[in-house]
């Protein structure tokens, strides 16, 4: 168990989910994406945040998917962020949300066909990776250990997002535009909010895997989610308050997603700014926002990169 005496440490890590995914997370049909759409992460995300860590000097990851460096512009941009140092990592080839039902050597072929994209782009081969949709599974897990991963960054035990997670899926079921996300087990939510390492057998336990979990972070007691979205559209005083009571954590693990610096006026379909409401959040005021809290976390603790937080945390955990 990561104790009192370790250093502490804080991570940005960015999830660069490109529309088609939120589509299918809505249940919106992928048509209503035109050119502009499917380009706006490279071209509008990406920039963004390589400003923002620029103009803050701290270190960041961005979890990639595979099959999304097929869309314009996205290995350009990716190059680019390698070369400013960022950590690229895997977020999968398919980003499929089932990704974690299916067959072991399913889940292997996916991680390492993103593997060899990552890095044949940079000839750094990635050593973390983030599940779709967060949702951890024994066989996931096995994969991401088989395939010699440092570490893991996919428990997030929100319980609010959660919750909004159940009632939104069941809602768009009843409509019959089924989402394609999955719903994890409640397990999770009892899962551990520091670095662990996790049970081969039971993910969201503390066990002896190689793998190194990271966890997303969550406000101790109440754990509500201090993530982008969180952190962008929330009344100010909420978003302070909550950081407030995540200052004595040992990591931070702030995770973003690239939509987390779009707006409404970036080229996004309608059908999807009203289903994903902090897109009417004007974006200069979220990279306002997001520059303070960087500031912030550099504050009193120092702000690596994912794989570099789980180096460190290797041999306490």
């Amino acid at each position: 168990m990561v104790g009192d005496a370790v250093e502490r440490l804080a991570s940005i890590s960015v999830d660069l989910d490109t529309l088609p995914h939120y589509c299918r997370i809505f249940g919106v049909p992928e048509s209503v994406l035109d050119a502009a759409a499917l380009e706006v992460v490279a071209a509008r995300a990406i920039p963004r945040y390589l400003e923002l860590f620029d103009r803050a000097g701290t270190a960041a990851t961005f979890f990639c998917i595979g099959s999304d460096l097929s869309l314009p512009g996205m290995s350009a941009a990716l190059e680019r962020s390698h070369r400013q140092g960022v950590e690229l990592a895997s977020h999968s080839w398919s980003h499929d949300y089932a990704l974690s039902r299916w067959a072991s050597d399913e889940i292997v072929a996916d991680l390492r066909r993103a593997d060899e994209a990552l890095t044949a782009l940079t000839g750094v081969r990635p050593v973390g990776f983030r599940a779709p949709g967060y949702t951890l599974t024994p066989a996931l897990l096995g994969a991401v250990a088989k395939l010699g991963y440092s570490y893991d960054s996919s428990t997030y035990p929100a319980v609010p997002y959660y919750l909004a997670k159940a009632g939104v899926m069941g809602l768009l079921e009843l409509v019959r535009r089924p989402s394609r996300a999955i719903l994890d087990t409640p397990r999770v939510l009892l899962a551990p909010t520091t670095p662990y390492r996790p049970s081969p057998t039971a993910p969201y336990s503390r066990g002896a895997s190689a793998v190194v979990e990271l966890p997303v972070a969550v406000a101790p007691v109440t754990r509500l989610p201090f993530i982008g979205a969180f952190a962008t559209a929330l009344p100010w005083p909420v978003v302070e308050a909550t950081f407030r009571t995540l200052r004595r954590v040992p990591h931070f693990n702030f995770e973003l997603h690239a939509i987390d610096v779009l707006d409404a006026t970036d080229g996004i379909p309608p059908e999807l700014v009203r289903r994903q409401r902090d897109l009417k959040v004007p974006a200069s005021t979220k990279l306002d926002r997001l520059g303070r809290l960087f500031a912030w976390l550099g504050d009193d603790r120092q702000r690596v990169t994912v794989a570099e937080a789980a180096r460190r945390y290797a041999s306490v955990v």
